[in-house]
């Protein structure tokens, strides 16, 4: 984030769930809003979600239109934020994120952090996830668990947000990797972590959704989305992946598992492992 001003807009769900706030913030994503965070609620009080976009950007019609549409009660109230401010005090709370003990995610000003077999910089922004959300660690958990699979493919993160996937299966020794993200500026910041990361050779980003997926194009395919645009989007991921390919799929709840299975079942899938961490769930499907 920069220091141009931002509108930040604080959103009351009823009835609030992460669900919601999950189906919420993917809505919202496209307007486009670049930031989310939930503030701890005091007792009796409700959760807020807070989202952030540039103050040029913003337009309480678009955003009325949006909310009409959900199946839940949303309130907001918005107000002018300067940027550098609040990505400040984020940035200050950012502490390194070690998964299994062979990955390490950190940001420039964690100084003296123990170095991993894997050791990711990234600039931590809100929007696109550091790690610390527990399905993007059972994700790199996972991918450890398959580097034959990775070391020497064509990998494709969807819905990449600051490329910390697609940075660890290059790290892995992917021969390629395809970034994707339906956000600008997601986008952008995967470039450029990417080449922080020194593997920008091997890492394309592009910005756009599942439609820029090409047939039997990849051997694994991560996505770690939501529940909504992985239902919506699984019969491209089969396609795009190769006979014997992998996909990775989370961002849903571990209720959500029999859904998105049946789904993948019935295009050909087979279900090769599942992962739960504090009732998120991670999916280990093959073709």
């Amino acid at each position: 984030m920069n220091s141009q001003e931002y509108i930040e807009v604080c959103f009351t769900l009823t009835p609030y769930s992460e669900e919601n706030a999950e189906i919420l913030m993917a809505e919202l994503g496209e307007l486009p809003y670049e930031s989310f965070v939930t503030d701890e609620p005091a007792p009796g009080e409700p959760t807020v979600l807070k989202g952030y976009i540039q103050k040029e950007l913003y337009n309480a019609r678009d955003l009325r239109v949006v909310l009409s549409g959900l199946s839940f009660d949303v309130a907001f109230q918005a107000t002018l934020v300067i940027g550098e401010n609040w990505n400040k005090g984020w940035e200050e709370r950012f502490e390194p994120i070690v998964v299994d003990g062979k990955v390490t995610v950190k940001a420039p000003f964690n100084q003296n952090v123990r170095r991993t077999r894997f050791n990711i910089w990234i600039d931590p922004q809100m929007a696109f996830g550091t790690g610390y959300h527990h399905t993007t660690y059972m994700m790199m958990s996972q991918m450890l668990g398959i580097e034959d699979r990775i070391r020497g493919h064509k990998v494709v993160d969807m819905g990449c947000g600051t490329a910390v996937l697609a940075i660890l299966a290059a790290k892995m020794g992917a021969r390629k990797v395809t970034a994707i993200d339906i956000d600008l500026v997601a986008a952008k910041s995967a470039w450029g972590n990417a080449r922080w990361n020194r593997v920008g050779t091997r890492i394309e980003t592009c910005c756009g959704d599942a439609s820029l997926l090409q047939m039997g194009s990849c051997d694994v395919l991560l996505a770690n989305i939501n529940r909504n645009i992985l239902l919506q989007d699984l019969p491209t991921y089969y396609r795009s992946l190769r006979k014997g390919g992998t996909l990775l799929l989370s961002g849903f709840y571990d209720g959500d598992v029999p859904m998105l299975l049946e789904a993948a079942t019935a295009l050909g899938f087979r279900a090769a492992g599942q992962t739960t961490r504090d009732t998120w769930a991670c999916l280990r499907l093959e073709k």
